[in-house]
């Protein structure tokens, strides 16, 4: 019998794999579909993997002989943690946990004006306030802006700088929260603004992430709870 944390689980890994492909496409990159996992024949963007899996079980041979294992950074992420990568030539670059935090009203009296990012402009501001300085700013490119179930979140402060943001990604039974960060460095201080917009855009879907380490502690300390593990396999 399927639990609900399983449910939640499938929910969490087909949302989180259609925005790794909605990533993809503003990239130029067409990746499928199939009843297993979602895949891409040519590597994915910087810090997106290559094939996401979809239910428990899927086939490891099936899934690699689907992506680029001949170029350097091949990924995978193994959403039920259950697949054995290594004779593919993988290795566990980290494991992780699924998150699930139920449907709520939001909060009251947040003192940020929150958007949706809605033009190239607007989604060149938000990436280069994300980056903070790293240099991969052009990773949100403005084709990302043509996909009707991404939801760049842009909180600004009273002078109109971007200082808090996210990506809020639909399917049908959970918003999934991404990219989340403040301009202060501080994941706590990021979290409940956040959460505040996510609720007030999607009143009556839970939210779903994954996170790992200290990422994850802040994440249960504002409402979340694990639900699952996942794990990330590189190809070495």
């Amino acid at each position: 019998m399927t639990t609900p944390k399983q449910l939640l689980v499938q929910a969490a890994a087909r949302n989180n794999a259609e925005w790794c492909a909605a990533m993809s496409r503003s990239h130029g990159l067409a990746g499928d579909f199939t009843a297993q996992s979602w895949a891409a024949p040519v590597r994915t963007p910087l810090y997106y993997p290559d094939a996401v899996t979809l239910v428990p079980g899927a086939d490891p041979a099936a899934l690699a002989a689907r992506i680029d294992t001949v170029a350097p950074g091949a990924s995978v992420k193994d959403s039920f943690a259950d697949l054995d990568l290594v004779e593919a030539g993988f290795q566990v670059l980290f494991e992780a946990q699924w998150i699930h935090r139920p449907a709520r009203a939001a909060a009251t009296g947040a003192d940020l004006a929150w958007d949706v990012v809605g033009d190239p402009d607007a989604l060149r501001a938000w990436a280069l306030a994300w980056d903070d300085g790293a240099g991969h700013a052009d990773l949100f490119r403005a084709e990302l802006l043509d996909d009707p179930a991404t939801f760049v979140l842009a909180g600004q402060s009273a002078d109109g700088h971007v200082v808090v943001g996210a990506v809020a990604s639909r399917s049908d039974r959970v918003v999934g929260i991404s990219n989340v960060f403040a301009l202060d460095g501080s994941p706590d201080a990021a979290w409940p603004l956040v959460l505040d917009a996510v609720q007030r855009l999607f009143p009556t879907l839970p939210v779903v992430g994954y996170e790992h380490g200290d990422d994850l502690a802040v994440a249960l300390r504002h409402g979340f709870e694990p639900v699952g593990p996942l794990r990330i396999w590189l190809h070495g």
